[in-house]
């Protein structure tokens, strides 16, 4: 007679823990599931690894709409979790394509620190939307299950963890680096809206209300005849200031 047991003796270790491990469990609510991140912030980006990392899922990250096109070619995630924000193009628009597409991603999620973006997204097609700072362990975990069939949720009560996340802060000077490195190149027109977008979802995320009324006094400057010279020499004083110290800035966030 053949041996039916699914978990020989033989079976190698790792193969053995890949078989049991696939499976949600009241603990790891999403293992088993595979999250593509489409964010362009190191910061919030460290928020959603960790919260995989405590559900159970796998993640991968793309910081624009062509390397997330690149991702999509190569697999299909269980969850994407769309920034509306993008140095490329709008996450709406991506949004939009997946919830259409014949092989739908199961779970379609946007993020945004923009309060109009949630019906935003939610009309383009998104099933569901984070507001930043993604930072709720248990709000994540809901946002995703609340949209999986029955069959892929775990078969026990879920142990809910509403913990806080902390990301690395060494994510948030890269951050700052990211945005610095743009303001060098004295952008104007689509390029400095986007700085602006991208520094005030980070401040949002971070808590970081000094940056935050820069970057709000630099929108501000922009409308007026003279310019943004002068809130833009003091934004960039304050990168390079936060960068040069970061372990002042591990203290502010």
């Amino acid at each position: 007679m053949s041996d039916t047991n699914d978990h020989p003796a033989d079976m190698p270790i790792g193969d053995l823990f890949f078989q049991t491990a696939r499976f949600p469990t009241a603990a790891r609510p999403l293992m088993g599931m595979t999250v593509l991140v489409v964010e362009d912030s190191r910061y919030t980006s460290d928020a959603v690894r960790l919260m995989c990392l405590r559900s159970g899922a796998r993640i991968r990250r793309a910081d624009s709409l062509a390397a997330a096109a690149r991702h999509l070619q190569v697999y299909h995630p269980t969850v994407v979790l769309v920034d509306i924000g993008l140095p490329d193009g709008n996450g709406l628009d991506l949004i939009a394509t997946l919830s259409e597409h014949s092989q739908r991603i199961e779970v379609i999620l946007a993020t945004s620190g923009d309060e109009w973006a949630e019906q935003a997204a939610l009309a383009a097609g998104a099933d569901g939307f984070l507001s930043k700072p993604v930072s709720s362990l248990a709000a994540f975990q809901e946002q995703v299950l609340r949209q999986l069939p029955a069959a892929r949720r775990p078969m026990d009560p879920r142990m809910v963890n509403d913990a806080a996340i902390h990301p690395d802060p060494a994510s948030y000077t890269e951050d700052l680096l990211h945005a610095a490195s743009i303001l060098a190149q004295h952008p104007n027109g689509a390029e400095l809206d986007y700085v602006c977008q991208f520094l005030k979802g980070l401040c949002r995320s971070a808590g970081d209300n000094e940056l935050q009324g820069l970057v709000q006094r630099l929108n501000v400057a922009r409308l007026r005849p003279k310019g943004p010279k002068r809130a833009l020499a003091a934004l960039r004083n304050l990168l390079a200031a936060r960068i040069a110290n970061p372990d002042l800035l591990e203290q502010r966030i």
